[in-house]
């Protein structure tokens, strides 16, 4: 067989087709994203830039601001509200704690026994957010009375005894005390809690738990082992929900505490609007807002999951 005998070449396949995308339609993403970006840019990014300024200027109203520079601010406002910023995250994570305690058993009666009352339920979680925050705490001013029955009922039972050994309440009121705050804090912020709970519960397959008590699993090794576990996306977004807020909030301390229960978050405001010091009331927002991230920071870490982290 010769060279000019070879069998010819087979044909070289042909050159795929690259299709371009417009140039349009590829920045249809960053249009979309646009409104949300300018949004932002607009209300949390340059607020928080002015606040900033703020934070460092001297000056009074009267004679008018000038950034100096002026960090000493910060160290000054730490000193002397230092005891509002440690009973804000007290208070807060009080709440939180509560919230977790009450919203957890709701949470999973709602994702796996409610059945055909699911939805009522849901709607019945989600209910108070139809009515004002502020209107909210006003009715627990009324239910908290010194004359109303549940302090009457705590009295006949004793329990604002110890409840006053320990400094939550004052004597046989329950109104102006800790414990009004921290119950005004837990009742509204309770809804933040049971929601991402319920959500993470629902999630759960069913067939897990028939297979941990195919293995001879009790309920409370189920729920430790199995339950729990799966459900901490839903924990900590909850738990998050409720400190964040909560640390900051005002409301609850003005109407259902006294001067010895302000959190920061009084503090803030009162200097705001106020005593008008806008320099230290900026700073003491930075470093409320820096604390919280601290703290949030440190809690997703030991205890986040990969849904969050």
């Amino acid at each position: 067989m010769t060279l000019t005998d070879a069998p010819p070449a087979p044909p070289s396949p042909p050159a795929p087709v690259v299709r371009r995308i417009p140039s349009r339609r590829r920045l249809v993403p960053y249009l979309l994203l646009l409104p949300g970006i300018l949004w932002l840019l607009v209300f949390f990014a340059l607020p928080l830039l002015y606040q900033a300024s703020t934070s460092v200027q001297t000056g009074s109203l009267e004679e008018g601001y000038e950034v100096t520079w002026h960090f000493a601010t910060y160290w000054e406002a730490l000193a002397e509200y230092w005891p509002q910023f440690l009973r804000s995250l007290l208070y807060a994570g009080t709440a939180t704690a509560l919230c977790l305690l009450l919203g957890y058993p709701l949470a999973y009666l709602i994702a796996f026994k409610a059945g055909r009352w699911r939805n009522l339920l849901l709607v019945l979680v989600i209910a108070p957010f139809f009515t004002s925050f502020l209107i909210r705490t006003l009715a627990w001013k009324t239910i908290l009375a010194d004359a109303g029955p549940v302090v009457d009922l705590l009295n006949a039972l004793h329990v604002l005894d110890v409840t006053s050994w320990l400094g939550l309440t004052s004597g046989e009121r329950v109104l102006a005390t800790p414990l009004a705050v921290v119950t005004g804090l837990t009742y509204n912020f309770l809804p933040f809690m049971i929601l991402p709970l319920y959500t993470s519960l629902e999630r759960i397959d069913p067939r897990l738990h028939e297979a941990a008590g195919d293995l001879y699993a009790s309920p409370a090794t189920v729920f430790r082992k199995v339950t729990f576990p799966l459900s901490m996306p839903g924990v900590v977004s909850g738990t998050l929900l409720t400190f964040i807020p909560a640390s900051g909030d005002y409301v609850n301390a003005e109407l259902l505490g006294s001067t010895d229960t302000r959190m920061i978050g009084n503090v803030i405001q009162s200097q705001f609007l106020r005593v008008l010091d806008y320099p230290t009331a900026a700073a003491l927002s930075f470093i409320l807002m820096a604390a919280v991230l601290v703290s949030v920071t440190v809690y997703i870490r030991r205890a986040g999951t990969e849904d969050l982290v």
